[in-house]
């Protein structure tokens, strides 16, 4: 924007970039921090609220960091356009082989057991410590688990964009339902096939722009 700083321009996009994280991460995160509130042993009802509001500080910390870390990315390549204008028409290919990447992501073991850690990894290592530090603590871990759990969907969205609502309402559907759902390889299944698809379609329709310009 006109007479605005890099440094004002990645505050304000991270700001949206949590703005959108929050509704898109809490139908998946409440029942986390429901088992959290009910594991944490010898605290009163008072200090138990701020036990999870630390919980989720930390949990969001994590996100924040990444949006820093998408809105350098988003500068640097903003940048590159800018001197080289070439590299423009070539962003929706790119964009499609980022999508084929994402898809694939979605039929790895990998997948599956970052999948399987977040369902099971808050139960690992006994009840959180029912103090200040063993909040923050969990609530990163969360945020570490909840961010490489749905990695390839958030990748997808960013090749996308993040403003396209249709694409962000299906990725929370599609991050709640791998979480949530009883039958959750199958949603993963599904979600990949789609991202897949959407990168073929992206993919030959920026070849078809680059050859007919």
């Amino acid at each position: 924007m006109p007479h605005q700083t890099w440094p004002t321009a990645m505050a304000v996009h991270v700001g949206i970039w949590m703005a959108m994280m929050v509704p898109m991460m809490l139908p998946s995160l409440i029942p986390t921090l429901s088992w959290y509130r009910r594991s944490v042993r010898g605290a009163h009802e008072t200090s138990l609220d701020g036990l999870t509001a630390l919980v989720v500080m930390g949990y969001l910390a994590v996100w924040a960091a990444i949006g820093l870390a998408v809105s350098a990315a988003g500068a640097g390549v903003m940048a590159a356009e800018m001197r080289w204008g070439d590299l423009a028409a070539w962003r929706p290919v790119a964009a499609g082989v980022v999508l084929l990447m994402a898809g694939g992501v979605q039929f790895t073991i990998w997948k599956a057991r970052r999948l399987a850690d977040w369902r099971d990894g808050p139960r690992r290592g006994g009840p959180p410590a029912p103090d200040a530090l063993g909040a923050w603590r969990h609530g990163l871990g969360l945020g570490a688990r909840c961010s490489l759990v749905c990695a390839s969907l958030m990748l997808a969205l960013l090749a996308i964009g993040m403003m396209d609502l249709i694409a962000m309402a299906a990725v929370t559907l599609a991050i709640a339902g791998e979480r949530l759902a009883p039958a959750s390889l199958r949603i993963e299944r599904v979600a990949g096939v789609a991202i897949v698809a959407a990168g073929v379609l992206t993919v030959a329709r920026g070849a078809s722009r680059l050859v007919a310009g």
